[in-house]
C-alpha cells in the first residue's frame, strides 16, 4: 500500500513511519512536508520518498493523495489543517488517520461522516496517545462495569518521577518560536472548554481540579484540559456519565499555568505571548509559581498516564483503572513515539481491513481493542500492553 504522511518530517510523523516500516516493509512510504529539506532528510533516513506539500494548497494536497491508499496526518494546528486534509482524503478516496487532539476541529470533522461514507473511505480521528490510546483504555475500563457514572482520561505533564525527554522539542519550533503544540495547549488552558456532565456537553473553564481515588491506595488531584475524549466517549461507551480529560502535574506547574491562562483571559497577553513565556519563563514568573504552589492540590501518587471508570458492578460501587504496562522512563518519556506508535498500529488495522468501516470515527468506535493491545505489547516490555485494576 502507498502511505503518504502529511507532516511526516516532524517528530510524531517520523516516529509513526518508523513503526509502520517496522511492521511491514512492503509499503510505499512518502514523507510529505512543507519543508523540502526536512522531507528529504527524513526520507533519506527512512528509505522513503520525499515530497514537498503545503497542506493549505488544495491542488498540491490532492495531487499528493491522488494515488495514495492511506494518509497519516500529523501536521498541526489541527483547527486549520485537520479539515483540509480530511476533505482532500475524502475527495481522493484515501483512507485517513490523524492525531488531532483539539476538540473543536474534532466536532467539525465528525460532520464529514456522510461524505466519507459516500466516498467509501475510513477516517480515524485522534489515533495518538491522548486521544487515541487513552480512548481505548477508557473503553476497556467502561467495559468492565455494568454502569458508568464517571470516566476520566489523564495524561502527564510533569508529575514527580516523570520526565518527558522530548518536551522542549515538541513545544519549540525549529525557528525558536513556540510550536503549534504550545499554542494549542494554551488555547485549551484558557477561555472555556467542553466537558460532559450526565451525558450532556457543558462549557466550563479549564484547569478544574478533580480529586481521584484509585485502586491500590493511589490518590491525587488532576486538572481538566480541552481535549476530544469527552466528546466522543459520551457517544460511544459512556452515555449519561461525567467525562473529562485531565492533566497530571506538579503544584508549581499548576500555579505557573494558572498565571498564564489568567493573563490570556483578562486580555493582558495573547496566546502567542503566553506561549513564549511557556517555553522561556522569566525568573519572576517562576518564583511566583513556586510561592503560589502550596495553594494547589498535588498529583499525589497517581500513575502518570491512565483512564479511570467509576460506576457499578452487580449493583455495587466499583472503580476500574487502566494503565499502560510500561515504566515511566520508557515509551511515555518520549511523547513523539508514544503518539506515533498508536497511529501506526491504527494504520495497520486499516491496511489489514480490521478497521475498514466507511465513515469518520473516533478510535474507540472502530479500532479492535484486543488486537491493538496485543500489538502494542511489544512496545511495553513484551508481556502485556495495559494493566486493569479494580477496586
Amino acid at each position: 500500500m502507498k502511505i503518504v504522511a502529511i507532516g511526516g518530517a516532524g517528530a510524531v510523523g517520523t516516529a509513526a513511519l518508523r513503526a509502520v516500516m517496522a511492521m511491514s516493509g512492503s509499503h510505499e512510504i512518502v514523507v510529505a512536508d512543507r519543508n523540502p529539506d526536512a522531507a528529504r532528510t527524513c526520507a533519506r533516513r527512512l528509505d522513503a520518498a520525499p515530497l514537498t506539500v503545503d497542506a493549505t494548497d488544495s491542488r498540491t494536497l490532492r495531487a499528493a493523495l491522488d494515488d495514495a491508499d492511506i494518509v497519516l496526518n500529523t501536521a498541526g494546528p489541527f483547527y486549520r489543517l485537520g479539515p483540509l486534509v480530511l476533505r482532500a482524503a475524502i475527495d481522493t478516496r484515501t483512507h485517513y488517520l490523524d492525531v488531532c487532539d483539539d476538540w473543536e476541529p474534532t466536532l467539525g470533522m465528525l460532520e464529514f461522516d456522510a461524505m466519507a461514507k459516500e466516498s467509501g473511505i475510513t477516517a480515524v480521528l485522534g489515533m495518538g496517545a491522548s486521544p487515541g490510546l487513552s480512548n481505548l483504555m477508557a473503553a476497556q475500563g467502561a467495559a468492565e462495569l455494568d454502569t458508568v457514572d464517571q470516566l476520566y482520561t489523564v495524561w502527564p505533564v510533569d508529575p514527580p518521577g516523570y520526565v518527558a525527554e522530548d518536551a522542549a522539542e515538541l513545544l519549540t519550533a525549529a525557528d525558536g518560536r513556540p510550536s503549534a503544540a504550545a499554542l494549542h495547549w494554551l488555547q485549551q488552558l484558557s477561555g472555556t472548554i467542553l466537558v460532559v456532565r450526565g451525558g450532556r456537553r457543558v462549557t466550563q473553564r479549564p484547569m478544574h481540579p478533580i480529586r481521584l481515588r484509585l485502586p491500590g491506595r493511589r490518590s491525587g488531584t488532576v486538572y481538566t484540559v480541552g481535549h476530544p475524549e469527552p466528546i466522543t466517549l459520551a457517544c460511544t461507551v459512556a452515555p449519561g456519565a461525567d467525562i473529562a480529560c485531565a492533566m497530571l502535574l506538579k503544584r508549581s506547574t499548576v500555579a505557573f499555568l494558572d498565571d498564564l491562562r489568567n493573563r490570556i483571559d483578562k486580555g493582558h497577553s495573547t496566546i502567542e505571548e503566553a506561549a513564549t513565556r511557556l517555553i522561556r519563563p522569566g525568573l519572576l514568573m517562576m518564583a511566583r509559581a513556586v510561592l503560589r504552589a502550596p495553594a494547589w492540590p498535588g498529583p499525589g501518587n497517581l500513575p502518570p498516564f491512565f483512564a479511570v471508570a467509576c460506576g457499578t458492578t452487580a449493583g455495587a460501587p466499583s472503580t476500574v483503572v487502566v494503565t499502560p504496562h510500561r515504566s515511566l522512563h520508557g515509551l511515555f518519556g518520549d511523547m513523539a513515539r508514544a503518539t506515533g506508535i498508536p497511529l501506526a498500529l491504527g494504520a495497520a488495522q486499516v491496511c489489514g481491513g480490521a478497521a475498514r468501516t466507511p465513515g469518520v470515527h473516533p478510535p474507540e468506535a472502530i479500532i479492535d481493542r484486543k488486537a491493538f493491545f496485543a500489538a502494542f505489547a511489544q512496545y511495553c516490555g513484551g508481556e502485556r500492553s495495559v494493566t486493569v485494576a479494580r477496586g
